[in-house]
């Protein structure tokens, strides 16, 4: 595996490490994150409406331009998308 190969998993696996702790010591920016994932499912620019508005309501700041979004953002709003469409799935 290649020194920037490895240096970039690294980096990914600390941004998770990081957003994960966040998520433990606040436990409400899960289920204000879902309330905001819920609302605007399925909307043009999903998830940067979602990201703005998660980051207004909660301590978890995702910039406002997804071509700034970091990998745990990315990935934080793939699984929130993910978790909705299957709520909307079983219904």
């Amino acid at each position: 595996m290649s020194s920037a190969n490895e240096m970039n998993k690294t980096r990914v696996i600390n941004e998770l490490r990081q957003f994960i702790k966040k998520l433990l010591q606040d436990p409400e920016i899960i289920p204000a994150s879902l309330e905001v994932a819920r609302k605007h499912s399925g909307t043009q620019n999903a998830a940067t409406v979602i990201a703005n508005e998660i980051s207004s309501l909660t301590s978890v700041k995702i910039p406002d331009d997804p071509e700034d979004f970091s990998d745990a953002d990315r990935l934080y709003l793939e699984v929130l998308k993910e978790v909705i469409d299957e709520e909307q799935a079983m219904y």
